[in-house]
């Protein structure tokens, strides 16, 4: 593996590719993330854009400290708060989530598999940001790039991640465990590891459904899939 330097980390995997085939992994071996690895993809994160250059992100890396220990079982407990939740007001028990072939059903599957295990995943990121003014919706845009850069570099180097919001459900506790001042959000909680299977192409709604020029609904002749992509039926209707 790569350690930071001067120059950017190497890597085999062409973007585009890695663009194409980064999947969100939420099942993950037990081999650790050696630090080499933390530092490859903690440099590519770093190499973000951010508005007017502050660099505001920070990343608060959870391995097995005593004070990561305590956090890890307060995203668990949020885990579980939230897919409760989220299993019961989507309907997860219902209609084609009964068969247990469906793609409702595997995704059950695949986070009732996060839940129960989120808390032994290798490495837990929090991706911070420090405010220089009062929150606002737009602080997102200066952590939310670094987030993606993250994810890609572990893809790259054969790792995977995704990310999600559960910090929200424990925020108060997660800062006073971890000593996160007032002035800091706390924007993403990135699950990061080895995966049990691994990358692919990712299934995503047709190209003329999700890009439109000149007015809305209005799909261009250009926007037209690669050969070979694979598509899925999830997410709202085109329009």
């Amino acid at each position: 593996m790569h350690a930071t330097g001067t120059t950017p980390p190497a890597g085999e995997l062409g973007l585009l590719e890695g663009l194409a085939t980064t999947r969100a992994i939420r099942r993950y071996t037990d081999r650790p993330v050696t630090d080499d690895e933390l530092a490859t993809i903690m440099w590519a994160a770093t190499r973000a854009p951010s508005g007017s250059n502050r660099q505001p992100f920070r990343f608060l890396v959870l391995r097995d400290g005593d004070r990561a220990r305590r956090a890890r079982a307060l995203i668990a407990r949020a885990a579980e708060q939230m897919w409760g939740a989220k299993r019961e007001a989507d309907g997860y028990r219902s209609g084609s989530g009964t068969d247990p072939a469906s793609p409702k059903a595997r995704m059950a599957r695949t986070m009732q598999h996060y839940t129960d295990h989120v808390a032994e995943a290798p490495v837990i990121v929090l991706a911070c940001l420090v405010r220089h003014r009062p929150p606002t919706p737009l602080e997102g845009a200066s952590v939310y790039p670094a987030c993606q850069n993250l994810l890609l570099a572990a893809r790259a180097i054969g790792l995977g991640g995704v990310l999600t919001q559960l910090h929200t459900f424990v925020e108060d506790d997660l800062r006073h465990v971890l000593d996160i001042p007032p002035s800091v959000g706390i924007h993403a909680t990135i699950t990061v590891g080895q995966p049990v299977g691994g990358h692919g192409p990712v299934r995503r709604r047709p190209l003329p459904e999700l890009v439109f020029e000149d007015g809305w609904g209005a799909s261009p002749a250009w926007a037209i899939d690669p050969p070979g992509t694979r598509f899925t039926q999830a997410g709202p209707p085109p329009g």
